[in-house]
């Protein structure tokens, strides 16, 4: 398999600077790697991004996360594996990659709450801008058919 075209930010120069400034600035915002990871594998998991899910995949064992954690993330509710506070991570992750679910607010004052609960306003910059971005990979991915595995370029 093979993707349909490189990656629009390779044929994009400009674009692949912001992306990079966007990685810079959440390395900024205190979250572990590890917590980015769980969120972009979520969110790839929705999303069906098989080279997304893979690459996180791949990150999170090499971030150290048990094989345990890596494969219980689509079920982290039933999981007994993730803190509270990656659990709201995790939740957030879910209700803004699947918005157009949701009539009304993307996310809910009381899921807000219990997030803002774990992490400071830094931090949630980091969470919100990871998920956002994974979801915009995700799609990415999908338009060119990015083969999991495949490396960009």
């Amino acid at each position: 398999m093979e993707a349909r075209m490189k990656n629009p930010a390779y044929v994009l120069p400009d674009a692949l600077k912001g992306i990079q400034n966007i990685f810079k600035g959440i390395n900024q915002g205190g979250i572990s790697q590890e917590l980015q990871e769980l969120v972009g594998l979520r969110a790839s998991q929705i999303n069906g991004c098989s080279a997304c899910t893979l690459a996180h995949v791949q990150s999170l064992r090499k971030a150290g996360s048990s094989e345990e954690r890596i494969a219980t993330v689509a079920a982290w509710r039933e999981a007994p594996f993730f803190t509270e506070a990656e659990q709201a991570a995790l939740e957030l992750t879910e209700h803004v990659t699947r918005m157009a679910d949701r009539s009304g607010k993307a996310v809910s004052d009381e899921l807000w709450d219990r997030v803002a609960d774990h992490y400071d306003e830094k931090e949630l910059s980091a969470i919100i801008l990871t998920i956002t971005v994974t979801n915009m990979f995700n799609r990415l991915n999908a338009t060119i058919e990015e083969p999991a595995g495949q490396t960009w370029g």
